[in-house]
């Protein structure tokens, strides 16, 4: 049964025949839209058409190198599902590839359970409404209702996953939220497998907080995002001025 009425728009970017016409076929019987491309450029090109919402990617592609591609289509659509589909097992390419913009991966050969299981919780979790009003924690405030971060006054533009795992670790401030907590919450209540994704999201997190507050004329006070080894993360307001 599909998980959608209003038959959300998945681009397939896969040049392997036989992976592409499986997923063209499964993601129509459960109630997306599919639309299955050969080649980077054509994928592009399609995702941009249609304001894609879903990209389902592969990484070798003939045409264009698919981390190009990934970069690409962040930076134009930046409320993008991107899920990485890959043969390359090496973890600097997952890597890569998360860098790149990707908010997930998965690799060949996969599950179709497993991938439409991960679609489902990916948009469920993007479709949950927040009604609770904004956070502010020192110069950073946090709005999840209206999906918007601020810094010392300046919005902050956050990768979906990004602002979610903030999201997260905002609600939880002060407290210790475990790796497995955060994937669940975050990405996936049902995932198994490397949580590599998680530390590659929260790095870029770090980074983008960091750069942000240091942007102004005078430094923001911005909350740590300190990490907990062999359990996970806690996000601590910084220390009252004296």
């Amino acid at each position: 049964m599909g998980i959608s009425s209003d038959r959300r728009v998945v681009v397939v970017v896969e040049d392997d025949e036989t992976i592409g016409r499986l997923l063209d076929r499964a993601l129509e019987s459960n109630g997306y839209r599919s639309l299955w491309f050969r080649d980077g450029r054509s994928g592009l090109a399609g995702a941009r058409r249609e304001q894609a919402e879903v990209v389902l990617l592969d990484l070798g592609l003939p045409d264009l190198d698919g981390i190009e591609v990934a970069r690409r289509l962040r930076s134009e659509l930046p409320e993008l599902l991107l899920v990485i589909l890959t043969a390359r097992s090496d973890e600097i390419d997952i890597v890569s590839g998360l860098d790149a913009g990707a908010d997930d991966y998965l690799l060949k050969p996969f599950s179709l359970t497993v991938l439409l299981a991960r679609l489902r919780a990916h948009l469920r979790h993007r479709s949950t409404s927040r009604t609770g009003g904004p956070v502010r924690i020192a110069d950073l405030v946090l709005d999840g209702a209206a999906r918007r971060c601020t810094v010392g006054g300046a919005e902050l533009a956050l990768r979906p996953k990004e602002f979610e795992l903030l999201e997260t670790l905002v609600q939880n401030a002060g407290s210790a939220v475990s790796r497995e907590d955060l994937m669940a919450r975050v990405w996936d209540e049902n995932w198994f497998g490397s949580t590599k994704t998680l530390d590659v999201t929260m790095a870029s997190l770090r980074r983008r907080l960091q750069e942000a507050g240091e942007a102004g004329q005078v430094p923001a006070r911005l909350p740590t995002l300190n990490t907990l080894r062999g359990h996970g993360y806690r996000l601590d307001p910084p220390d009252e001025p004296l």
